[in-house]
């Protein structure tokens, strides 16, 4: 493991780009920033907020999943997000112009339903793109939330799978046939067949949303967001043992790699044929990349 950079308030989202760069949300700062290879950091975008999951899009703007904010708490000198903010206004899906800084909200509803908080999203081969909704928590009672498909010109947007427990990472198969939904309390890793761009294939009897659940790891720990490698394992950001988990959707042995943060949130796949893991230990505010065994699938928009 190397690091990257230090100094990063809550890091997620991360992005390799083909220059060498890497963008990722600072949650905590409520900016859209970009880590350059000697790791100097540049701030690209201010949303505010909690901007949250990122990734490119058919423009080459860069769409990101914004939670609407935190209350933050600060242990030993780590950081870690609690309730909804007390300035929190919704969730929202936002379009950042990496050129000029520029940021345009794009969804914050779908019929009528407000967006609560958007955590992770990836885009298909025609440009649309899925995403997650988190939801919030108070005090006293936790928003029940789905899995949204949207367009990125602004005119559609669809919940598509709903109700699940607080999802969180989300991907694509290599043949886009299967979506994968990460649960956080749960730890579990759900595989929805797809028949179609934004729709499922069929439902089953036990669950109207027709998920299947993939094998996974035994133990205590908590699940956040996800990428995909070109062998079509799905590599999980893992919370409380802190580290990548990594499961076959085939239903192969899981695997796991443990990292220095109990708060590991988020993985990306960059560097020369696209086998440099780059992830997020957010808690200790770092960037650190990891060369991988099995290159990342390339992403749409990005890699191909």
């Amino acid at each position: 493991m190397e690091i990257v950079t230090t100094g990063l308030m809550f890091p997620e989202g991360p992005v390799a780009m083909s220059d060498g760069s890497v963008l990722v949300v600072e949650i905590a700062r409520g900016t859209l920033s970009r880590v350059l290879p000697d790791g100097e950091v540049e701030v690209v975008a201010e949303p505010g907020g909690g901007p949250n999951g990122a990734a490119i899009g058919p423009d080459g703007k860069c769409y990101i999943c914004n939670n609407g904010g935190f209350e933050w708490t600060e242990r030993r000198g780590r950081i870690y997000p609690g309730d909804q903010a007390a300035d929190y206004r919704t969730g929202r899906i936002e379009r950042v112009d990496l050129d000029t800084g520029a940021v345009e909200v794009l969804y914050e509803a779908a019929d009528g339903v407000r967006l609560r908080g958007p955590n992770d999203i990836v885009f298909d081969a025609t440009g649309g793109f899925w995403f997650t909704d988190h939801g919030k928590t108070r005090p006293r009672e936790r928003d029940r939330t789905g899995v949204f498909y949207a367009k990125a010109d602004g005119s559609f947007i669809e919940e598509v799978i709903f109700p699940l427990e607080a999802p969180n990472g989300i991907g694509l198969s290599p043949e886009e046939d299967e979506l994968y939904v990460a649960e956080t309390p749960t730890g579990r890793l759900w595989a929805f067949s797809l028949a179609a761009q934004g729709r499922l294939l069929g439902e089953r009897a036990d669950r109207p949303d027709g998920g299947r659940l993939v094998r996974g790891r035994e133990g205590y720990f908590l699940f956040d967001s996800l990428a995909v490698d070109a062998a079509g394992n799905v590599c999980v950001a893992t919370i409380i043992d802190g580290g990548i988990t990594v499961l076959s959707p085939t239903g192969g042995e899981p695997g796991f790699v443990p990292l220095p943060d109990r708060i590991t949130t988020n993985i990306c796949f960059g560097g020369k044929d696209l086998r440099t893991a780059y992830v997020t230990l957010s808690s200790t505010g770092q960037l650190v990349s990891i060369p991988w065994e099995t290159p990342g699938l390339p992403l749409n928009f990005l890699n191909k």
